[in-house]
């Protein structure tokens, strides 16, 4: 079985604020520590299983938060920006499930840790098909449409709720308790490495068993509505081939296929960098 472990760093353990998500922050290098070990705690509740092929995919930022040398050793980790498939990298060459590990909920969740969807500065608002979607939901799609489907979030207790929301039987594991979108009731690592072990192998065992989740399958073709935080960031998105503007600041395409969408998507929001 290969599994390809997604890795954000909102949802970490110990994570409450930009302090910790940011590299200038005087909190990231800590974070980063606290991050890789949520990893590792995924890594070697999979490994409990029998699985021998992992591949991580670092998604936050630059894609540069992961500590390879505190890695475990029997994994492999994609880093760097800009990746095709960006936090999903890989899910492309054919993995048989997925895990979102620091996952964090879409834009405008109340009580959720730094709650964003994709972009904290330009995106208001994500649309598949008609469904508001968080980061969850896009890469959980671009997943399914390769076949893969995701197993296991972790997170706060909003981006669990969210996850079980678009991904029937997922498993959750919840390393803090938000409050607000920059503070939490936090489990300290002691307490959520184990945690995130054993959500990790029920995860895998119940997929082996056939009793997991199905891949998530947007009815093709997929549209793609996008609201962007000001009208300036819009007539930028607009740019994009086969864009429609709805109102000042939302945009709208179609794609042919889910993966299409997310590179159309990416690209929107690129525009929108004013």
């Amino acid at each position: 079985m290969k599994l390809l472990i997604s890795v954000d760093m909102e949802g970490a353990t110990g994570v409450v604020c930009m302090d910790h998500t940011d590299p200038q922050g005087p909190d990231y290098q800590r974070a980063r520590h606290l991050l890789t070990a949520d990893v590792n705690a995924a890594i070697e509740g999979a490994l409990d299983t029998g699985i021998d092929d992992i591949q991580v995919s670092d998604g936050h930022w630059n894609s540069g938060n992961v500590l390879i040398e505190e890695l475990h050793r029997k994994v492999r980790l994609n880093t760097g920006t800009s990746s095709p498939f960006s936090m999903v990298q890989k899910a492309q060459d054919g993995v048989d499930a997925v895990f979102f590990i620091g996952y964090h909920a879409m834009v405008g969740t109340l009580n959720a840790v730094l709650d964003h969807t994709w972009s904290m500065s330009r995106v208001a608002n994500l649309w598949i098909n008609g469904r508001l979607s968080g980061e969850t939901g896009l890469n959980g799609s671009v997943c399914g449409a390769f076949g893969a489907p995701v197993l296991l979030v972790t997170g706060d207790q909003a981006v669990a709720a969210e996850a079980k929301e678009w991904i029937e039987g997922v498993e959750t594991t919840v390393v803090k308790i938000a409050a607000g979108r920059v503070n939490a009731q936090c489990l300290p690592p002691e307490v959520t490495g184990p945690l995130i072990r054993e959500t990790a192998a029920r995860a895998v065992r119940k997929h082996l068993a056939g009793a997991g989740p199905k891949p998530l399958s947007p009815t093709c073709p997929v549209s793609i509505r996008l609201g962007l935080m000001n009208t300036q960031m819009a007539d930028m998105a607009s740019l994009y081939p086969g864009a429609k503007r709805l109102d000042g600041r939302t945009i709208e395409f179609e794609a042919p296929d889910m993966p299409s969408a997310y590179r159309g998507f990416r690209a929107a929001v690129n525009l929108a960098s004013v």
